[in-house]
């Protein structure tokens, strides 16, 4: 049996862990530069005026009239819940998938089938304690059931927010309740030839001939429906693969023309996407610069280019990956634009230890991985970025993202721990 554990709410829960006096009060998440919403609690949802993605000034009069709290994105915080939440299923089972930031699949089948719900209760109950964090619990023997069985939980009056699949009856009464678009893999597309087939719900779907699904929606049509009808097709993850390509894009704070304050915020991001190619241990063997205003302005004329280099040989270096990154920068600005956002990616990753060399190359000796180690240690010791290289400069509040209702980092910064009690208070 397969457990699939959602939080609930995920960024707004993070959120109301450390301020418990917004519970059960309305609570969003804006997007980089607070321009929108994209994560609200159900006290938020239910507030129908509220729509996901609105820019907030449009909307900025509502949020004050019903006393809705936002924050700025806290990603930082946001990934340390996530992994405490993680590390708190480890408890359950050595097998657990981290399908995302906020869900995982685990796996149950060491347990009797008896002590399923109650073994959905104590996960509940233990992440609850350990974290905070509200989650619902969907067990069923494929992942597409407990998928579905965790979103029919999270709708259960009683309030349990666990739902096992453990008889052909509930199993039946699950589909029964979820509609074609409800079905985890469903597209509109894929919906609407359900309906078409005269499918009123995910039951209707299994009673078709598994012929009909492979023909009209390929292999994985077919998968569905196996999984649907209790025969697992999906098997666990519990190793991430490498990543086939790392980058980043985040808009300016301002509209920028100073080509001093882009090269900082370019040289800003290669250092982050650096970070996570040693990460996973890769080395890129080509990185891709590129260049934008903001297309939304009907008063600032429009630009946009990237650039695309190779080189010489893959690397990992933050040093090396800067120098050819401002180059390309160098290559594709333009005066006379107020530009909105600059982005490195870099891909064609290879495994850092098998790096291979051209006939007549040499390894490059400017690569000195032994400095790049202790600068990666040092930042993991004493904070991100304390060294950095001279072209990341000073001036980040001058085109980094606005953040004016960001919360503390309180489980990752010293500086930003939660403090109890009354300043005073010796």
């Amino acid at each position: 049996m397969i457990a699939l554990i959602d939080c609930n709410s995920f960024y707004a829960s993070c959120e109301q862990v450390f301020r418990p006096e917004l519970k059960n009060k309305p609570v969003v998440v804006l997007s980089n530069n607070d321009g929108c919403i994209i994560a609200a609690n159900k006290e938020a949802k239910a507030l129908v005026h509220i729509p996901m993605f609105e820019p907030v000034f449009k909307i900025k009069n509502i949020l004050d009239a019903n006393k809705v709290t936002c924050f700025s994105s806290n990603y930082t915080l946001y990934s340390d819940m996530s992994r405490r939440v993680m590390d708190t299923l480890q408890q359950f089972s050595p097998l657990v998938e981290e399908y995302s930031i906020d869900e995982s699949f685990v796996d149950l089948s060491h347990y009797d089938s008896s002590e399923l719900r109650q073994i959905g209760l104590e996960i509940k109950s233990t992440i609850l304690r350990h974290t905070g964090i509200p989650v619902g619990v969907g067990i069923a023997k494929t992942k597409v059931l407990a998928k579905m069985a965790n979103k029919f939980a999270k709708k259960m009056t009683c309030g349990t927010a666990v739902y096992v699949v453990d008889s052909e009856e509930r199993r039946q009464s699950l589909l029964r309740s979820a509609k074609p678009k409800d079905i985890w893999g469903i597209g509109k597309k894929h919906a609407l030839r359900l309906e078409k087939a005269g499918c009123k719900n995910a039951l209707d779907f299994t009673n078709l001939e598994v012929a009909w699904a492979r023909k009209e929606m390929t292999v994985i049509g077919e998968r569905l429906w196996r999984e649907l009808n209790n025969s697992p097709c999906l098997d666990l993850k519990t190793q991430t693969d490498p990543k086939k390509g790392i980058g980043t894009a985040k808009s300016f704070g301002y509209k920028l023309e100073d080509f001093g304050l882009i090269e900082e915020a370019c040289s800003y991001y290669v250092a982050e996407v650096a970070d996570l190619l040693r990460q996973q241990k890769s080395a890129a063997s080509q990185i891709e610069v590129f260049l934008t205003t903001n297309y939304h302005s009907e008063f600032d004329n429009q630009y946009h280019n990237k650039i695309i280099l190779s080189l010489d040989q893959p690397t990992n270096s933050t040093i090396t990956l800067t120098q050819i990154a401002l180059k390309g920068l160098r290559r594709i600005y333009r005066p006379g634009y107020r530009y909105k956002k600059v982005g490195v990616n870099l891909f064609h990753l290879v495994p850092d230890g098998t790096i291979q060399l051209g006939l007549f190359e040499q390894s490059k000796k400017s690569e000195d991985k032994g400095l790049t180690k202790t600068i990666d240690l040092l930042n993991s010791k004493f904070g991100k970025n304390k060294i950095k290289l001279a072209t990341v400069g000073n001036r980040e509040k001058q085109w980094a993202l606005i953040k004016e209702h960001r919360s503390p980092r309180y489980t990752t910064q010293w500086e930003e721990l939660l403090t109890v009690g009354k300043p005073n208070d010796k």
